[in-house]
């Protein structure tokens, strides 16, 4: 009867024990060997999904074979409660620890938006809800966080990383941080830095070329020492816009006479606000104008602009344009 059960006991064992080294080569087997999915798939991992969720989120997408050898895996490596929220995209073979380790640093997708020079900023708003496929209401609300009075000019135009879900006001103060960095190279006084902004903001829209935008930012300083009215289309067109909602889109003689806070035709000195989002170059020739006596410019035909020191040179600028345009119109 004992030599019966100390078979029976060994047999037990033998069962155990095949049982748990099974055990290990599957396990082994599951996590070591690489797998992916046929085609490539984007996973959206939700914030705050628990490491369950996550594993069958994996396991339909067919990123990892089995549901339990990926569980202890985790509970093994101490990872569960590290995996973060976002969207990843997986389209290689990997193996259960490379899945794991992508997943604890955030390897997330990439996307680039680039928001040009010159826009309103109601415009980037629009530009990053659509480039990024988002509400543009979410957006406004975004950037009433951050600045509550008024987000006019306070954007740095420029090429910036996101990932998803989109965190808009991060985004957004990232590129109010960007122009900020600039600012506080050119000035450390927030006064000279508003009035640097509101006048690159002016050069922005004035002219697209490089070599131009010291000398429009000349115009604009030898005009405020003279106590000149600036007489910046630009502003009259922002004006309009500000207070009406719209504008047309072509300028006429009554627009110059119409008053408002940025019209530079009927008031003297700058607007009270930047009329667009100026880019890094604006902002820095606004901080360094030319030194030459330019008080006005008329566009040249040719898409720059005729610099003019006297109204009599101005006047003649102005004439050629004239015939230019005429000749131009009659072709």
């Amino acid at each position: 009867m004992l030599n019966r059960y100390k078979k029976l006991s060994i047999a037990v064992l033998l069962v155990v024990l095949l049982s748990v080294t099974g055990g290990v080569l599957w396990f082994y087997t599951q996590t070591g060997e690489a797998h992916g999915p046929q085609q490539a798939v984007e996973i959206m991992i939700p914030k705050g999904a628990n490491s369950t969720k996550i594993t069958h989120m994996l396991a339909q997408h067919d990123v990892i074979v089995s549901e339990l050898a990926f569980r202890l895996k985790l509970r093994m490596d101490g990872n569960g409660g590290r995996l973060r929220s976002g969207l990843y995209r997986f389209e290689q073979a990997a193996t259960m620890a490379q899945v794991i380790a992508r997943l604890a640093r955030g390897d997330v997708m990439q996307f680039k938006v680039t928001v040009p020079e010159g826009l309103r900023t109601d415009e980037v708003l629009h530009l990053l809800a659509e480039k990024t496929g988002t509400h543009e209401k979410d957006w406004q609300t975004a950037i009433k966080k951050l600045f509550p009075a008024d987000a006019e000019g306070r954007l740095l135009p420029e090429t910036y990383q996101y990932t998803k879900p989109v965190r808009m006001q991060q985004m957004l103060k990232s590129m109010a941080d960007a122009q900020q960095k600039i600012l506080a190279e050119l000035s450390e006084y927030a006064p000279v830095q508003n009035k640097y902004r509101i006048m690159a903001s002016i050069i922005e829209k004035e002219t697209m070329i490089a070599k131009e935008r010291p000398f429009v930012a000349a115009v604009i300083r030898n005009r405020l020492q003279k106590g000149m009215p600036l007489q910046m289309d630009p502003t009259v067109i922002y004006g309009i816009w500000r207070t009406k909602g719209q504008f047309s889109g072509n300028i006429h003689k009554k627009d110059l006479r119409t008053d408002t806070p940025w019209s530079t035709y009927t008031r003297k000195g700058l607007p009270p606000t930047p009329i667009c989002n100026p880019g890094a170059a604006s902002l820095r020739a606004a901080a360094a104008p030319a030194n030459v006596p330019f008080l006005y410019f008329v566009a040249d035909g040719s898409g720059g602009h005729q610099f003019a020191a006297t109204l009599a040179d101005h006047q003649a600028n102005v004439a050629r344009w004239v015939e230019m345009d005429r000749k131009r119109q009659h072709k």
